[in-house]
């Protein structure tokens, strides 16, 4: 059973444990435009439901506009318990490309922008994403930069009050606990009921009290990878507890671990509340069992 609680923290602050990824809003990862209007009006309904860890990035969406001109539009001037939570590592070019950005110079410049963007004076945290493994552009050539070169640059911008915390994202266990000393305060992984290859990742913020945010919550938007809500035990369990397959994949993940933090995103109104109520759902020994069941990606 899982910690009853909906609340956990994020760089020593209070933070409700399901938050809202700002991807969908923006254009560049395949995903259809919505409106501006819409995106504007599910930014600010999250934050009346009780939402207040919202992650973005400078790269999501276009040099014209992205999520994090959304994000100040819908709710500049922010709110005084608001964590806005941000990741570099890549960069959009002009015509729309994705490249990494992974040199010290880039990941200061990224920060920079994060907040010029945003109207903010500092981030809550700021995730270093590695491009070391999939998903997403591999890094080569001088993009191949060591972790602890990285780690640096985002511990000196911590030192001037830019960002709170450090946070990393697509590591493996090894990279994590390597990574530890420079005070790493979550980590944000492909991770969900039916694709637990980064169990070990998992494994290792519990051993430590690291914050564990899983991406890709519900599986994947992608046509070849399985979906949590099509699991047969899913919706098993769903039917019984009168909820949606979607918050009962939310749940299993909340269960995991008590400093589990969602960042599912949706430019639904009816899905946002539903992943908001989806932190009040608990999971008996029963339905564990029948989710444990469920297939698991190699």
């Amino acid at each position: 059973m899982r910690d009853d609680t909906t609340t956990s923290t994020l760089a020593g602050r209070p933070v409700a444990r399901v938050g809202f990824g700002a991807m969908q809003l923006a254009e560049g990862f395949g995903r259809p435009k919505i409106s501006r209007e819409s995106a504007l009006a599910i930014l600010r309904a999250a934050v009346e439901q009780g939402v207040n860890h919202i992650d973005t990035a400078d790269f999501y969406g276009t040099i014209a506009e992205n999520a994090n001109d959304l994000i100040r539009v819908a709710l500049h001037p922010y709110a005084d318990d608001l964590l806005l939570v941000s990741k570099v590592g890549a960069e959009r070019t002009a015509d729309g490309t994705l490249i990494a950005a992974q040199r010290p110079e880039q990941l200061r410049a990224a920060v920079e922008a994060n907040l010029s963007r945003l109207g903010a004076e500092r981030l809550a945290v700021v995730n270093l994403r590695r491009l070391d493994m999939p998903p997403g552009i591999p890094a080569d050539g001088d993009q191949r930069v060591d972790i602890d070169t990285q780690l640096a640059e985002l511990a000196a911008l911590r030192d001037e009050g830019k960002i709170e915390g450090i946070g990393l994202s697509n590591v493996d266990a090894d990279q994590l606990r390597h990574a530890l000393p420079a005070g790493i305060e979550c980590v944000q992984n492909w991770y969900s009921l039916i694709d637990r290859t980064h169990e070990p990742v998992l494994d290792a913020c519990r051993e430590h009290d690291v914050a564990w945010v899983p991406f890709c919550p519900l599986g994947s938007a992608f046509p070849d990878r399985p979906k949590v809500v099509d699991q047969p035990a899913v919706r098993a369990v769903a039917g019984r507890l009168g909820a949606t397959p979607a918050q009962v994949g939310l749940a299993w993940l909340l269960a995991a671990y008590p400093r589990t933090l969602l960042i599912a995103g949706t430019a639904n109104p009816v899905h946002l509340a539903e992943n908001v109520a989806a932190g009040r759902i608990e999971l008996d020994a029963d339905d564990l069992a029948e989710l444990a069941g469920v297939a698991v990606a190699p």
